[in-house]
């Protein structure tokens, strides 16, 4: 074993797609964090699990002699999210390596070994498309008796959800019930296993994101008894549970470039759009924003302050006033977005905590589900503030978007404005404003419709749509005054990981107006 490299970090991603296997790599890139990782194409595809055991063996070489690991178990058990869902494992079998992580550790006692370990999402819909193939006709069901049988368990459900609980009962295939509540079994058995390795000093830190919650149902009985396993193995300072998923691994980053420098924990003001923010509970999650913003402060090794003046570094949370919605409907009239909340004060007041307080600043765009707030990017633009901020984020869930916003806000704090941290600013304009949010609707209904492809079904990576994809960016980042002025963005390539036009994959080229070089901000090879 040689001696360990300080600096040096061994990445285990959750999976092959950008935001997993990119995005931690970009953040540490100009810090002195060396992150290695897997080849790519032993990472597996989607719905094929990647090379387990290869990969197993990659993460115990490597750590032999890295100061860190970042650690998905999802993917050292399952081969990735998706595999970890459509999995025919037993319960010895899936957590079996697990022992790797204690080999591990006691070749290497000093190791940093942070790990994350999903608790398995029930998504509200019928869709095979990231599940098994009955969920196609049948995941509506198997969410819905979750939801009402738990309900039912409280004393909580109503005459017509008893009735609907009857009826699914009796509509259900047995046999689709059972394989998926004994998957459901083995994954919640692998999550309790993981525990011990926390409770134990095995891991540093053990983050347990809940992809796709709910505030009842299949989810929070396996919260439930998660939360209870960790308190009696007395493990509370060593784990966190809380929503989120693919943003994990720069989350854990952020923890690691936190806790190898300071002393003390960064202290975050979080500054809301809305007065009802904090207690908005957002699509796809199962508690108020407030309380996730503090356990991904947390879980990146940061806390929050009470006030401005005591902190640090200020988080300016894009809230929405009330329900939340998806970002396609962001230009529908909605009480809760128009009257309800303050985008413009939002963006004075990170004027003011960037040019006035000096603090760096981040934006956690979380005032829709799916994409960033267009109006608040046109204001951010209009003071040539974007180059100034830590960073932005504004996709997918909220969670993903908390976390990749406190991740750039914690590694510009310590690294400060670097190449890399411009570059990856500019990558989340162009993929959480102008594709997420402007682009990919609008063409997924339209040209790629009448091309014969659909949402979930596009000619390959590399095909017409994701030239269509290219050309509509390229479009938005002209008319949004991008291609000039304080914040200059050029996508370089394009790509569509999954075949689909849920996610993106950009490669791209960000200027500031005081830059000579250019920056690269790659999202795949």
């Amino acid at each position: 074993m040689g001696n360990p490299k300080r600096g040096k970090v061994a990445y285990l991603p959750l999976d092959e797609r950008p935001c997993n296997y990119e995005f931690p790599w970009l953040l540490a890139g100009d810090t002195d964090l060396e992150l290695v990782r897997p080849p790519l194409e032993w990472m597996g595809r989607k719905k094929r699990p990647g090379r387990i055991a290869e990969l197993g063996d990659w993460l115990e070489r490597e750590a032999e002699d890295a100061e860190a690991a970042i650690v998905s178990i999802d993917t050292l058990l399952y081969g990735g999210i998706v595999p970890s869902r459509l999995h025919r494992l037993g319960e010895h079998e899936a957590a079996r390596p697990l022992e790797r992580l204690r080999r591990i550790r006691e070749r290497r006692p000093d190791i940093r070994l942070y790990a994350f370990h999903l608790i398995m999402r029930c998504p509200q819909y019928s869709s095979s498309d990231e599940e098994p193939d009955y969920y196609a006709d049948w995941g509506r069901e198997l969410f819905r008796l979750g939801y009402l049988g738990h309900r039912e368990q409280l004393g909580l459900a109503i005459a017509e959800e008893q009735q609907e609980l009857s009826r699914i009962r009796l509509r259900l295939p047995e046999d689709v019930r059972d394989d998926y509540l004994e998957r459901r079994a083995v994954n919640a058995s692998a999550n309790r296993a993981s525990l011990e390795l926390a409770a134990d000093g095995t891991l540093d830190f053990l983050a347990l994101p809940q992809d796709d919650a709910a505030p009842y149902g299949w989810t929070a009985l396996d919260q439930q008894a998660v939360r209870q396993r960790i308190r009696e193995l007395g493990a509370e300072t060593r784990t966190l549970m809380y929503p989120g998923a693919d943003e994990t691994g720069c989350t854990l980053l952020a923890r690691l470039a936190v806790e190898r420098t300071n002393r003390s924990r960064p202290l975050v003001y979080a500054r809301y759009a809305s007065t009802l923010g904090p207690q908005v509970v957002p699509l796809y999650e199962d508690r108020p924003l407030g309380e996730s913003v503090k356990a991904q402060l947390l879980a990146a090794g940061a806390l929050l302050a009470e006030s401005a003046a005591d902190a640090q570094l200020v988080l300016l949370v894009n809230s929405p006033g009330g329900p939340m919605a998806e970002s396609n409907d962001q230009l529908r009239p909605n009480a809760a977005y128009d009257v309800q909340r303050s985008v413009q004060e939002l963006a004075e007041y990170a004027e003011h905590a960037v040019r006035v307080l000096g603090k760096p600043s981040a934006i956690a765009d979380v005032a829709y589900a799916n994409g960033g707030d267009l109006q608040l990017l046109r204001l951010l633009k209009a003071k040539g503030l974007l180059p100034e901020l830590a960073g932005i984020a504004g996709w997918n869930t909220s969670g993903n978007t908390l976390g990749t916003a406190i991740a750039q806000l914690l590694l510009h704090a310590r690294y400060g404005r670097t190449p890399a941290q411009l570059g990856f600013l500019g990558l989340r304009v162009a993929e959480d404003y102008g594709y997420c949010a402007a682009v990919r609707r609008p063409l997924a209904d339209g040209v790629i419709r009448e091309r014969g492809m659909d949402y979930f079904n596009v000619d390959g990576e590399r095909g017409a749509a994701a030239g269509l994809v290219r050309e509509a960016l390229e479009l938005f980042l002209e008319q949004e005054g991008f291609t000039d002025g304080p914040l200059r963005i050029r996508i370089e390539d394009c790509c569509l990981p999954w075949s689909r036009m849920f996610e993106v994959g950009l490669r791209v080229e960000a200027n500031d107006g005081d830059a000579g070089a250019p920056t690269i901000s790659e999202d795949r090879e």
